[in-house]
């Protein structure tokens, strides 16, 4: 099925308008396929794809298309179960708005919606676009009877071909923390097709919800909230209900394959997690989707605009160039290291003004008197000096007699799981890599644990 591009016009107002063009995205080959697949992505939380400052990571709307069109549209059921982002700024409005065209141009059939997701799609005025492009379901159903909801159904049907028999697929959502678990099963009426296959998206994981939904005996999947990144079975993964996870930050897609032949005449369910790696052939039109994330952040001057605080007792930070004249040989040895380089990666990449990557590669940015932009603090640029050792304004005016102070960074500020995931466990690898200093055992040294002061 061919589907429209979503355009946003005006980004201060959110407005979409739609216009027809082909966008289907160009996976890989199709493997054939006897079986059905459901398709299922969740917990994006605001990543839309990797940093990219080292090799190996998982993720990215953009390869995601090679996993999707494995399986072709006759044969597939494509489902997000929700959570767009993390916070609500604007830069997080930013990313709703390309997550929407993302799953437009990845043919979703269905998405689900938190609480949080259809309050930005209401403030946006998007939630009547939203479902003309893709099916839309909630579990959410406003208390406040001074808040307008407009109204989203919790549950969805699409019916597939399994070796020339309708298998009717539907997928619900059900939150737990407002009615009793027992409700759930008034959302699975009773259908006429001898083969069906019931879903259910529930808000809460606990033995107890587990339990009760396996006494209903009507759901077969249930998808409970992501608590790892990688998309998993909890339990046994030949119960019913198959109980899984989807995983977060858009590293894997959920493959949920139905096939014929399973005990009593029933469908068999197995899951697997598929993972979005590296190496997958990205999607132009994703591509350019993200290029066009890149020029909004730039043009809503979010970096400039990034909340900073006051540095402690009238400290400033100064830049790595006023650390040479009493530590000239610390100074030339970093200047050869990958620190002293990190500005240039954002460049490369196209990030440099986007304010969740460049905070990590500049000297202060959260902090007043630290990095603003290229233009007005071009000194603080790169992982400097500052960055573990403290601002060096006072230091300096003392000619030394004063020691830095705090803020000072730590390896793991910037060295997360989520951007750097081969530094857990490889420190002292890591640490290798930036060794600017003589003495092996200085007690104020960045090689100390935490760089904390003594």
């Amino acid at each position: 099925m061919m589907r429209a591009v979503i355009c946003i016009c005006a980004l201060t107002t959110g407005a979409l308008c739609v216009f027809a063009m082909s966008t289907k995205p160009q996976g890989e080959p199709v493997r054939k396929s006897e079986g059905l697949t459901v398709f299922l992505t969740g917990s994006e939380l605001g990543e839309l794809k990797p940093c990219g400052c080292v090799t190996g990571q998982l993720g990215g709307f953009e390869r995601r298309s090679v996993v999707l069109n494995s399986v072709p549209a006759s044969k597939r059921l494509i489902v997000d179960t929700g959570s767009f982002l993390k916070g609500t700024d604007e830069q997080d409005v930013i990313k709703f708005k390309i997550i929407i065209q993302a799953f437009n141009l990845l043919d979703y059939d269905l998405v689900n919606l938190t609480k949080k997701d259809i309050g930005i799609a209401q403030d946006l005025g998007l939630l009547d676009t939203m479902k003309s492009i893709f099916g839309v379901i909630s579990s959410y159903i406003a208390t406040d009877v001074n808040v307008l909801v407009p109204q989203v159904p919790a549950k969805f049907t699409k019916k597939l071909l399994l070796k020339n028999k309708p298998v009717a697929i539907t997928v619900a959502a059900f939150d737990a923390n407002t009615a009793p678990i027992e409700e759930a099963a008034k959302l699975f009426t009773p259908q006429d097709d001898k083969q069906k296959v019931n879903i259910l998206i529930l808000n809460r994981s606990d033995a107890n919800s587990f339990a009760s939904i396996a006494e209903m005996g009507i759901i077969d999947c249930l998808v409970c909230p992501s608590e790892s990144d990688e998309a998993i079975v909890i339990g046994e993964p030949n119960q019913r209900p198959l109980i899984v996870s989807v995983g977060r930050y858009g590293r894997y897609v959920g493959r949920l394959q139905i096939e014929a032949g399973g005990a009593k005449g029933k469908l068999k369910l197995r899951f697997s997690p598929i993972p979005v790696t590296e190496d997958l052939l990205p999607e132009s039109s994703l591509v350019k989707l993200y290029e066009t994330y890149q020029q909004w952040v730039k043009d809503a001057n979010l970096l400039e605009e990034y909340p900073r605080y006051v540095l402690p007792g009238g400290l400033e930070y100064t830049g790595s160039e006023s650390c040479k004249s009493c530590h000239e040989y610390e100074y030339n040895m970093w200047s050869t290291k990958v620190h002293a380089h990190a500005y240039a990666i954002l460049e490369k990449t196209g990030s440099q003004f986007d304010p969740e990557c460049v905070v990590c590669h500049v000297v202060g940015m959260e902090y007043e008197s630290g990095f603003v932009s290229e233009k007005k603090t071009a000194h603080l640029r790169n992982v400097g000096c500052e960055n573990c050792h403290g601002p060096g304004s006072e230091h300096i005016r003392s000619l030394g007699a004063v020691e830095t102070t705090q803020p000072k960074s730590v390896c793991t500020d910037c060295h997360t799981a989520e951007h750097s995931p081969h530094y857990d466990g490889n420190e002292q690898h890591y640490l290798e890599k930036i060794i600017h200093w003589r003495e092996p055992n200085a007690p104020r040294n960045v090689k100390n644990k935490g760089n904390q002061e003594d």
